[in-house]
């Protein structure tokens, strides 16, 4: 049965476990207009309902789950489920998604939402099917990393097609900074710490039941042609194919060749032996098993493989993502591809961020290599590049904060913080407690930018680079210039937000031309990429609004010293961007009508967008 206006269910299910009720009630006036879905309904809730100033832990913390408009639609890979909350690793507001089936079978239930509150008394998991919400008896699962829980979750329940399982492993249960949620399969909600966020709240899982309901669209037949142009992009246009021949790790190469493969902890960007880790290499070599797609999606970025050589030679396990390869490869100073499977796949069983853990990681192991921490902080472990058998050690430790696993499970910059200078001089982070993405950023300069303002507690305004020639701006001249950098930042922010809006993965949203044809057959709105950036703006500033109202302060918008620094060689080597930090921050401040020396948004800017700086009045 079709239901709701095009393009939505009209309906939210929220969810308190400290009551143990869940109600379901009719999407406010405007919200659509204002948000469009998935982060944007997370971001307006979260800041309409959080109380300023509570922790991420406190039991009234909000966790948003939303699906979007193009959800469960024809549009390939809109299976994808975006999670809002404040969260550990910076205190303030995070947006990640995930992709496999969860919004699609959310959908499918006749939500486009649920939000979160409340802890409950025991450890619980949340059940929908239609219009049947209950909250379960999860103890039976505590313990259990996270493949064990989707398996037992679905011998409870009988099935094995038709249902989404998002759970948290032993990092979320002990509230690691970094945990995740992680669900049909591997796919994994990954920034900002929501994993830690479900720990505090005592919930081991949630369980989504594919329904009955079909989401109405306007145009059916027109968004069937228009997905086939998307899908064409992203397997053959858009990188030329690469990701869908080569899987996220096919450019691990060419990053290295740019100066952005991150290194022993920014000490160097030469990493010899890199062509061996490179997806080519890996799917050329290794043996595919079978497929581990999303939800309607053909780019075929994902299979189990078998390794055929080294010394995890008849391992299987799913391929590990670029950043994967990235955070326990080049950055701790390990070169087998092997290797990199058997360690991701003990990092996603545990349910903790890989590309923070690779941030931990590298800084532990220079400190040590440097004499700044000894063998009696480590437990006794020794902690030199690229041993495989330390670094599993170290992973198992984090996951449940035993000996200096518990230090490191505070993520890289309090770690460092803990054993001051010369070891905080080492870490990679911004002054406010996010990492980068699993790049040298040193030689991306518009995602380090990125990294620092962002209000998501990830990348915000940048994917791939900046694309500001697809939004019909003047494209990227000079990738080091301190003043261009910011302004572009600035210009494009509010698409990537978009596109965490839509429901589904961005793989397949590369030519947001063709995103906006998508989005008007599903909904009739009519909208042009101008309205839409728009209401990214809005979006991105009402997330501003609630982090400045949660102790963020222009300083902590800041790279360290090290992620600031210039690299010693590669492509980038003396380009220091620290140099002119001051300057980018006032540039991008005012090109995002903020005030330039605070980062408050100015009373012009909220009132074109809708939004007031009161939180008595917006609220």
């Amino acid at each position: 049965m079709d239901t709701g206006t095009n393009g939505y269910s009209g309906r939210i299910l929220r969810v308190d476990l400290t009551g143990g009720t869940a109600l379901s009630e009719p999407l406010p006036p405007g919200l659509i207009e204002q948000y469009l879905g998935g982060a944007g309904f997370g971001a307006k809730y979260l800041y309409h309902e959080n109380p300023p100033g509570i922790d991420w832990s406190d039991p009234e913390n909000r966790l948003i789950l939303a699906a979007g408009p193009l959800s469960y639609t024809p549009v390939h890979g809109s299976g994808t489920l975006g999670f809002v909350t404040k969260g550990p690793m910076t205190n303030l507001a995070v947006s990640t998604q995930a992709n496999g089936f969860g919004g699609a079978w959310l959908r499918s239930c006749g939500y486009d939402a649920v939000v979160i509150q409340g802890r409950a008394e025991n450890w619980s998991y949340l059940y929908i099917s239609d219009d049947r919400v209950e909250i379960r008896d999860g103890r039976n699962l505590l313990g259990k990393d996270t493949r064990e829980t989707q398996d037992e979750l679905k011998r409870e329940l009988g099935r094995d097609k038709g249902i989404s399982v998002f759970c948290i492993g032993p990092g979320g249960e002990n509230r690691v900074r970094f945990s995740v949620i992680m669900g049909d399969g591997t796919h994994t909600a990954s920034k900002g710490g929501v994993g830690a966020v479900m720990g505090a709240k005592r919930l081991k899982a949630f369980v989504i039941v594919r329904g009955r309901v079909k989401p109405g669209i306007f145009d059916r037949p027109g968004l069937i042609s228009i997905a086939r142009e998307l899908h064409k992009g992203a397997t053959e246009t858009y990188l030329d194919g690469s990701r869908h021949k080569w899987g996220t790790n096919g450019s691990f190469s060419s990053l290295h060749q740019a100066g952005a493969l991150p290194v022993r902890n920014y000490t160097t960007s030469l990493f010899p032996g890199h062509e061996k880790m490179d997806g080519r290499y890996v799917r050329s070599r290794f043996k595919a098993l079978r497929r581990r797609p999303c939800f309607a999606c053909g780019i075929n970025h994902t299979f189990d493989w078998e390794v055929t050589e080294g010394p995890f030679k008849g391992l299987e396990a799913e391929e590990p993502e670029y950043e994967a390869f990235a955070a326990l490869g080049p950055m701790i100073g390990q070169a087998d591809a092997g290797a990199v499977f058997y360690l991701n796949d003990l990092v996603d069983r545990l349910g903790i961020d890989v590309n923070e853990t690779g941030w931990v990681l590298g800084w532990l192991m220079e400190c040590y290599e440097k004499g700044v921490l000894r063998p009696s902080d480590v437990d006794g472990l020794d902690m030199t590049w690229g041993r495989v058998d330390s670094t599993e050690a170290v992973i198992r430790k984090i996951a449940s904060r035993e000996g200096v696993g518990d230090l490191l499970a505070e993520g890289v910059k309090r770690a460092a913080e803990k054993f001051g200078d010369p070891a905080k001089s080492l870490a990679v982070c911004t002054e406010k407690g996010a990492t980068p993405r699993g790049h040298d950023h040193r030689a991306r300069w518009h995602e380090l930018v990125d990294t620092c303002f962002t209000n998501t507690s990830t990348l915000e305004a940048t994917f791939v680079g900046v694309r500001p020639h697809l939004l019909d701006m003047p494209p990227v001249k000079d990738a080091f210039s301190p003043w261009e950098v910011p302004l572009i930042n600035a210009h494009q922010n509010g698409w990537a937000v978009i596109e965490d809006c839509l429901g589904a993965c961005r793989f397949n949203l590369n030519y947001p031309k063709i995103v906006v044809r998508a989005f008007n057959a599903v909904t009739n709105a009519g909208l042009t990429i101008g309205d839409m950036l728009i209401i990214g703006r809005r979006i991105v500033n009402t997330l501003r609004l609630f982090n400045l109202q949660n102790g963020l302060i222009p300083e902590m918008e800041t790279p360290s010293a090290r992620y600031g620094s210039a690299p010693v060689d590669g492509p980038a080597q003396g380009r220091r961007i620290l140099d002119h930090w001051d300057s980018i921050r006032e540039i991008y401040y005012r090109n995002m009508g903020w005030d330039p020396k605070t980062g408050v948004p100015l009373p012009d800017t909220l009132k074109a967008l809708g939004l007031t700086q009161s939180s008595d009045e917006d609220r």
